[in-house]
């Protein structure tokens, strides 16, 4: 055994390490990410299309990881854990046949995660060519990094571009109303959730996020501007050294977010109540909000996610491998939240794949991929 913690009931996995943090429902504020490569490389008076084409070309330089190089991450578990977490919320709130819009679609690793859930058609959305093209691979089955499967059972489309820079509504017009919108462990909350709601139109039944959060009071209580530990730090601006925040304008309160082998970014804080009221307005009702640490404590009673959580491994296999969370990798955990957004009055019942859908295709090629800009 790697790492000393009790086992949890009878499923054999090792559980979680003991958090020092306590949830805190009535959370004040959530911790947004900009998605910049790197603090160094981000230019406060940039243009926003060249902050975008830094962005976009960040994530394509990305090379794709070995089995082994995966393995090695110092929050090798923790991503695991943040998969079985992005499973349960797929499987919870997409229906058969569902028709799904997933922005930022990155490298398209969710893709299998969908086809489990049986969905009828998939439109992906992601700023950077190379990972939309990794995507194109990964659905057609050919991809290097990645083990050769079956076919993916949904028809599919790909786009490319700024989704903050072009008319999505118009761009979709041919592919709505869709189920489900997804934007999953993305960083960006506070545009995608207005641009979310604005295609609100479109007829989204839920939207599903899994989002960077943390809370006020954890920067409150910490010693100075910082607080982290081994593998993530966040660190806010003198000009809060008194940790106090003006009310009249709780937007553009800036800190600086850093991750071991995933993100080192400025982010901004968006108010929940905020987030709520603005989703409310526009027809939606928040039925999820969940942190990560009691997301865990509810659904790994269940068997079923039990065993998925197993087959990931970010507890182990309840087998011969006992490696689990690190005391700091469940710390980072509780900086996570899952959120689920409903329409209200949406029926319940999936929309069949015929009409609107035929531009998704079973086997996608490179001129396939829609590239979209501000001219659409």
């Amino acid at each position: 055994m790697k790492r000393g913690y009790d086992e949890s009931s009878s499923s054999g996995l090792l559980g979680p390490p003991q958090s020092k943090f306590k949830y805190n429902p009535e959370i004040e504020a959530y911790l947004v990410s900009i998605c910049c490569p790197g603090d160094a490389e981000f230019l406060e008076d940039a243009s926003t299309k060249i902050f975008a084409r830094k962005v976009a070309d960040h994530y394509s330089a990305r090379t794709n990881q070995t089995l082994e190089e995966r393995e090695a991450s110092p929050i090798i578990h923790l991503k695991k854990l943040n998969n079985w977490i992005k499973s349960v919320l797929i499987q919870l709130y997409t229906r058969k046949g569902d028709a799904v819009l997933d922005l930022a679609c990155g490298k398209g690793g969710d893709l299998i995660k969908w086809d489990k859930a049986k969905i009828g058609y998939y439109v992906g959305i992601d700023i950077a060519d190379g990972s939309i093209e990794d995507c194109r691979t990964r659905y057609n089955g050919d991809a290097d990094h990645h083990q050769r499967r079956k076919k993916f059972s949904f028809p599919a489309r790909l786009l490319c571009g700024d989704c903050y820079e072009v008319r999505l509504d118009k761009v979709l017009a041919d592919d709505a109303p869709f189920d489900v919108c997804s934007c999953q462990v993305r960083n960006n909350m506070n545009n995608d959730l207005s641009l979310m709601i604005y295609l609100n139109d479109n007829g989204f039944n839920k939207i599903l996020v899994a989002i960077l959060l943390t809370e006020l009071s954890t920067f409150c209580v910490a010693d100075g501007l910082a607080f982290g530990n081994s593998v993530y730090w966040i660190r806010f601006d003198e000009e809060f050294e008194n940790k106090k925040f003006r009310s009249s304008s709780p937007f553009g309160i800036k800190y600086k977010f850093h991750l071991e082998d995933a993100v080192d970014c400025p982010e901004w804080i968006v108010p929940f109540d905020v987030f709520k009221s603005l989703a409310e307005e526009y027809g939606f009702e928040l039925v999820l909000v969940k942190n990560a640490h009691a997301f865990v404590d509810e659904y790994l009673k269940i068997p079923e996610y039990i065993e998925l959580m197993r087959r990931l491994g970010a507890l182990g296999d309840g087998k011969d491998d006992q490696s689990t969370l690190s005391q700091d990798e469940w710390e980072v955990a509780y900086l996570y939240s899952a959120f689920v957004l409903k329409k209200r009055g949406q029926p319940e019942q999936s929309r069949t794949t015929s009409g609107r859908w035929d531009k998704g295709k079973m086997h996608l090629l490179k001129q396939d991929i829609m590239h979209i800009s501000d001219e659409v």
